[in-house]
């Protein structure tokens, strides 16, 4: 059998090929000319899938435009304020209320008032006269409704639909018209366009982005319910945070009624602000002064107590830290710790042993927060040394007396921002003594009034003078075998 001729050889190169299969992930949308199980980009496993290669030219032919390019300082930008939504802790997160055509992707844990808090936002939109439409994909009609009731958001302009199928909510949506629209939740929606069950990659994907299409065709600003994964991350494809305008997350210990809304992306305001909401029966309400829930206002001083300043965002809040010294029971010290960073309750033990010689004997370390108020600031260290310290003197603090600061490795004591504004939060709520960082307050004006009133303000460079001068003038018991000599302070 002879070599192919040449003609042959010539037909076979000219031959089309068969496109090559491509592999995109489904997360972030890195891709790949062969499959892998973990993706190059984002790092996630089992996301990459194929999808069908194209078949035509990769470019698009021009098409006849919606709207013509204007210049720019042209454009109306009254098309971009915000409105109210009537529930000023929410409005605080989102700069002002919610852009018309703008989508929000609010998630958070099960059970946590997402539902409550976007019910509560409907029912209060829909009192300025608007149009609202409240898709629920996770409960029937008649459970929302007695929810409505319960909280008293029964208003004739709130619409209500049980919908699973994006088709119908988007036919309720032409039907209804809104000014706002509520899905709960994007998970439960699919389209029979695409495969998948609903809740998959590629269903929240395409519910997403025909959801978002409309809202920016028709100028309707939309709250989407997400759920999160058992890390506390957004559920779905990375890209649905892209897609939307604003992520705003739901956080709360669901045994405390206190929850907080906080901005993880926001096009139109701010992303440093926190708003609280009191979380009960008749409802969740707005807390304009959250303070009053994190530390306890007790007649008799208790040892292991000291308050402290959070900055969440901009918003100062005053919160009492609480700490517990006990002898360990058999095998290796514990430390346990309740809304408090655990790596930096492990820092301020560290630094009390190495540098201020206390908990030099095996122990166990309790450490939590009132109220139920999660913190990982670093100027709330100082108040944490200041409480450990008290529990191993068994000595309280006297009444009033809040502690700001970051507390480093060597011991020292560093400035955080907003040293003065954390000071007349804590004057503002009754304290009257206040420890600080030297220096962090910087030079005040002569015969001018601080912000921080007539709180007397004492100044420390380290954690073993403070611990000096805070309780030099206790002699009450040792604390169990804890109290240093006074040669090791």
């Amino acid at each position: 059998m002879g070599a192919p001729s040449v003609p042959a050889m010539a037909a076979k190169s000219s031959a089309p090929r068969a496109p090559r299969p491509a592999y995109r992930c489904a997360d972030c949308g890195w891709t790949t000319a062969k499959w892998v199980g973990r993706c190059g980009e984002c790092q996630a496993w089992g996301t990459v899938e194929e999808v069908a290669a194209p078949s035509g030219p990769r470019t698009a032919p021009a098409r006849a435009v919606r709207r013509a390019a204007q210049p720019i300082a042209e454009v109306d930008a009254q098309e971009a304020s915000a409105a109210p939504t009537g529930v000023d802790e929410l409005d605080r997160v989102l700069g002002g209320g919610v852009v018309p055509g703008a989508v929000v992707l609010m998630a958070g844990e099960p059970g946590v008032g997402k539902s409550t808090l976007l019910l509560e936002v409907a029912a209060r939109t829909a009192t300025t006269g608007k149009t609202v439409l409240y898709v629920t994909g996770e409960e029937t009609a008649a459970q929302v409704r007695l929810r409505a009731e319960r909280i008293g958001a029964l208003r004739p302009r709130l619409f209500l639909a049980a919908e699973n199928d994006l088709a119908a909510v988007l036919a309720h949506v032409e039907t209804v018209s809104p000014d706002l629209l509520v899905v709960d939740s994007v998970q439960t929606v699919a389209s029979a366009a695409v495969e998948g069950a609903a809740g998959g990659v590629t269903q929240v994907r395409e519910v997403a982005a025909s959801v978002i299409a409309t809202a920016k065709e028709r100028g309707m600003a939309t709250l989407l319910v997400g759920h999160v994964t058992k890390d506390g991350s957004v559920a779905g494809p990375r890209v649905l945070e892209h897609l939307v305008d604003v992520v705003c997350t739901f956080e709360g210990d669901r045994h405390s009624r206190l929850r907080m809304v906080r901005a993880v992306k926001n096009r139109y305001g701010p992303t440093d602000e926190v708003g609280c909401f009191d979380l009960s029966e008749g409802g969740i309400t707005g807390l304009v002064d959250p303070s009053e829930l994190f530390f306890s206002r007790t007649t008799t001083p208790v040892p292991g107590t000291c308050a402290a300043v959070a900055l969440e965002g901009r918003r100062p809040l005053v919160l009492e830290v609480q700490a517990l010294v006990a002898p360990a029971a058999g095998g290796s010290p514990k430390t346990r710790s309740t809304g408090l960073d655990a790596s930096r309750v492990a820092l301020a033990v560290a630094v009390l042993q190495a540098r201020a010689g206390l908990l030099r004997t095996p122990s166990d370390v309790f450490t939590a927060t009132v109220g139920g108020v999660r913190t990982t600031e670093p100027g709330v260290d100082l108040a944490l040394a200041v409480a450990l310290a008290g529990a191993c003197f068994d000595s309280a603090l006297p009444p009033g007396t809040v502690a700001i600061g970051e507390v480093g490795l060597s011991g020292d004591v560093r400035a955080v921002p907003g040293t003065e504004r954390r000071l007349a939060e804590a004057a503002r709520v009754g304290m009257q003594r206040a420890v600080v960082p030297r220096g962090a307050l910087g030079v005040q004006p002569p015969g001018a009034t601080p912000p921080w009133g007539s709180m007397r303000v004492l100044e420390v460079d380290d954690v073993r003078s403070c611990v000096l001068q805070l309780f030099a003038a206790h002699d009450g018991d040792p604390g169990r075998g804890h109290r240093p000599p006074p040669g090791e302070l």
